[in-house]
């Protein structure tokens, strides 16, 4: 049976429209990082075709005769990005979004190993070269505990679930780690209307 993640992962990646405590545990991601605004950059942009030409080439090598221990079949994972701010930008009197820290990112199934993530890596840079392919890294991260919902609506309109987060940061005790946080893309920006974009909010906090 393939697996679907917004079929079965919907407590990670289709939670409720209202904050939530989880506990979160390490995934293997590609990811790459890089600083200023998502909505003008060349390379945030170009870096998310080199995570998904990563991805594919993995979900794609049966095709290629190459059938790696414990596959199966998948949907590709949705993008991921933790977001914080330069020093600059949290000194500023207004936001900048040209001071933005990202980490972006796609979860890769557990099957994907150090070797076979770097074998993906090596044939993406002779198929298709970009210089971003060697900042790119294979790694593990855990979340760990933190709030999370889901947004619908504009990306700008987010502060508004962000409020929510805090409201029940306060009511249960809870502490943000820092000011990072993680948004996940549910929905292609390209083929749906911004009242209707999901986005799965989350931050990492503490008791």
């Amino acid at each position: 049976m393939k697996h679907e993640w917004k079929k079965h992962e919907k407590k990670i990646y289709l939670p409720k429209n209202k904050p939530e405590l989880v506990t979160i545990p390490g995934f293997k991601f590609f990811s790459i990082e890089g600083v200023g605004n998502p909505n003008t950059s060349a390379e945030f942009s170009e870096g998310i075709g080199v995570l998904y030409a990563l991805s594919y080439g993995i979900k794609m090598m049966p095709k290629k005769g190459i059938t790696p221990p414990g596959y199966f079949e998948y949907t590709v994972y949705p993008l991921e990005g933790i977001w914080d701010l330069t020093e600059e930008g949290r000194t500023a009197d207004t936001f900048d979004k040209n001071q933005l820290v990202y980490k972006i990112m796609i979860r890769q199934p557990d099957f994907v190993t150090d070797d076979l993530a770097q074998q993906v890596i090596e044939t993406v840079k002779q198929k298709k070269p970009h210089n971003l392919l060697s900042k790119v890294k294979f790694e593990v991260i855990e979340d760990g505990l933190s709030v999370q919902m889901l947004h619908i609506g504009s990306y700008d309109d987010e502060p508004k679930s962000f409020e929510l987060m805090k409201a029940f940061c306060r009511e249960n005790s809870l502490r943000r780690e820092d000011l990072r946080h993680r948004e996940i893309y549910i929905s292609d920006p390209q083929k749906t209307s911004p009242e209707k974009l999901k986005t799965v909010l989350r931050y990492f906090v503490k008791n």
